[in-house]
C-alpha cells in the first residue's frame, strides 16, 4: 500500500472527503512551491497534485495556462517537479504526491527513467491527461510494476468507454465534474449525480471529482457523492493573487501570503 492508498483509506475511516489540491510546480519558483506544499499540508490537504508546466496544456483553462507559462519562464522541467517532492520530504512532508503531466515531457526523459525517479522521490501516483487508454499499455505495465498508480480521467462524455477505463484504473478514479477544460465554475455538469452513481457502481476504487471546484459550498455539495475532491484553478488563482508578496523578498510578507493561501484551503474542509 503506497502513501496515496493510506491517505484515502484514512479519510474514509474518519468519514471525511479527502481534499487534494493542485499546484503548478515552479510558480512562482521551486522553493515557494515547497513552501506552499507544507502550508497546504498544515491546512488539511490529504494528498497533492504536482502539475508539470507544459506549453500546450489541452486540458487546462486560462488560470493554469498562465501559471504554466510563469513556471516555464523559470525553465522548470519535469525533473524539477520531481525534485520538489524530495525537497518537501526533506522538510517533513508526509503527503502523497501525484504527478500531473502531459505525455511529451514524460516521454522525453524515458519511461524507465521516469518511473525510477518517481520511485526514488516517493511519488505515489501519475495522471497523464493526453494519454488515452488505448495507448497506455506500456505505461500501465510499468506503473503497476513500480506500485505507482496510473490514475485515469473519466468524463461524462466517456460513454461506453467508462467501464473499460474504470476496470483498468489504479489509485482512484478521477471524475471530471464539467465538460471542457479546467477552471473555476459556478455550476457543474447537470447530470453529475447520475454520472458519479454510474462510476461508483462500476468501481471498487475511491472516486474523486475535479475540474471547476472552487468553494466550500461546492465541496459540501459533492462530498456525499465521492471520496475526494481535487481543487486546482481556485488555488492556482490564489497563488497568482499573492505573487507580489510571495516574490517580495520580504520573509514576513511571504509568510503572510502563504498563511492566506492556506486559510483558503482550510475553509474548503470546514
Amino acid at each position: 500500500m503506497n502513501r496515496l492508498d493510506q491517505a484515502l483509506e484514512q479519510a474514509k475511516n474518519q468519514n471525511k472527503t479527502a481534499l487534494i489540491p493542485f499546484l503548478t510546480t515552479g510558480d512562482p519558483d521551486l522553493e515557494t512551491t515547497v513552501d506552499l506544499i507544507l502550508e497546504l499540508e498544515r491546512a488539511g490537504a490529504d494528498a497533492l497534485e504536482l502539475g508539470v508546466p507544459y506549453s500546450d496544456p489541452l486540458a487546462d483553462g486560462p488560470v493554469i495556462q498562465k501559471s504554466s507559462l510563469r513556471a516555464l519562464q523559470n525553465r522548470i522541467t519535469i525533473l524539477d517537479c520531481i525534485e520538489a517532492a524530495s525537497m518537501a520530504r526533506r522538510r517533513g512532508s508526509k503527503l502523497p504526491f501525484v504527478l500531473f503531466t502531459y505525455f511529451n515531457p514524460f516521454l522525453q526523459v524515458g519511461l524507465k527513467n521516469m518511473f525510477n525517479l518517481m520511485l526514488e522521490h516517493d511519488i505515489s501516483g501519475l495522471i497523464i491527461p493526453d494519454l488515452p487508454m488505448e495507448e497506455d499499455n506500456e505505461v500501465k505495465k510499468m506503473a503497476d510494476a513500480y506500485n505507482i498508480h496510473l490514475i485515469p480521467l473519466v468524463a461524462p462524455t466517456s460513454g461506453d468507454r467508462i467501464q473499460r477505463i474504470v476496470s483498468r484504473a489504479s489509485g482512484f478514479i478521477y471524475c471530471v465534474s464539467s465538460l471542457g477544460v479546467t477552471g473555476v465554475r459556478k455550476n457543474f455538469y447537470e447530470g453529475i449525480g447520475e454520472f458519479l452513481q454510474m462510476v461508483r457502481a462500476l468501481a471498487d476504487l475511491p472516486i474523486t471529482v475535479g475540474f471547476g471546484i472552487s468553494s466550500r459550498e461546492q465541496v459540501k455539495e459533492l462530498a456525499s457523492q465521492c471520496d475526494g475532491v481535487v481543487v486546482g484553478s481556485a488555488i492556482v488563482k490564489q497563488v497568482e493573487a499573492h505573487l507580489p508578496q510571495l516574490q517580495s523578498g520580504n520573509p514576513e510578507e511571504k509568510k503572510k501570503a502563504l498563511l492566506q493561501i492556506g486559510e483558503f484551503v482550510r475553509q474548503l474542509k470546514e
